[in-house]
């Protein structure tokens, strides 16, 4: 599987399903800027985008690091398509969550998407349309988790909610100065966040079947690409269930891990 967008930026692309996403964009005349924390594990997902074809510019950056990502994103010239990729997932593990751990997750989750997001936007405005018409797109990775308040992660469910609709709302108006918004939820998805559930994933799929759905679903441009249906169903009637009644269905399921995976 392969996009057709020939300057693309990847936030948390050193593994997962932003390694994933990148590989899927990389072909020869493509170039690839990706950043993660990891240095081994980034070189590595540059190492087998380049194998594509793709012109790979791979740089160590925290998407917490507002100054470094606004002139991370400025230098890197002209962008087609941006993806706030990075994030983090925690839940309570049955406790009351602690307060660094919701502090993190909204940090990266949420303040970490608008300073990837934010400064691409600037960016394409001040560039000419592409072949598409449009001056580029930005994608915000957010989760099914976005339409569910699950007690055992009210962290990451609210910052997920909190992209997920912000990007939603931005596309009205952005769309009309030939720029895009996008906002990805994904179900479960085989990653390094995910394997240390210790509940039932139902509808589980690879990085890389979630990283098609994602890159085609941004190429039809749609605003809200969420996959898989039945997990995408579940959660919106979870979602319509009375707090309590919804309390009651989640304390009788394994409470997800509090130790911060990422």
């Amino acid at each position: 599987m392969q996009a057709g967008w020939d300057h693309v930026l990847i936030t948390g692309a050193s593994s997962g399903l932003g390694s994933a996403l990148a590989e899927g964009c990389a072909r020869p005349g493509a170039v690839l800027h990706i950043s993660g924390r990891d240095a081994a594990r980034l070189e590595e997902a540059a190492a087998a985008c380049r194998a594509r074809g793709a012109e790979v510019r791979p740089v160590v950056l925290d998407v917490r690091d507002a100054a470094a990502m606004a002139g991370w994103i400025a230098g890197a010239g002209r962008l087609d398509l941006v993806i706030a990729n990075a994030g983090v997932s925690a839940g309570t593990g049955g406790t009351t969550e602690p307060a660094e751990q919701t502090r993190r997750i909204f940090d990266i989750n949420v303040t970490g998407v608008l300073n990837t997001a934010l400064p691409a936007i600037a960016v394409m405005t001040g560039q000419a349309p592409g072949p598409d018409g449009l001056r580029g797109r930005v994608a915000v990775v957010a989760s099914i988790a976005a339409f569910v308040a699950a007690p055992g992660a009210p962290a990451y469910c609210a910052a997920k909610a909190a992209v997920q609709r912000w990007a939603e709302a931005l596309d009205a108006s952005e769309r009309q100065r030939g720029i895009r918004l996008h906002a990805v939820c994904p179900g479960y998805v085989r990653t390094p966040m995910t394997a240390r559930n210790a509940f039932s994933m139902p509808f589980l799929m690879d990085a890389e079947e979630a990283a098609r759905r994602t890159l085609a679903g941004i190429a039809r441009g749609r605003v809200r690409v969420a996959y898989p249906l039945p997990t995408y169903l579940g959660a919106r009637v979870l979602g319509m269930m009375p707090i309590a009644a919804r309390a009651w269905f989640f304390s009788r399921m394994p409470a997800k891990s509090a130790d911060g995976n990422i």
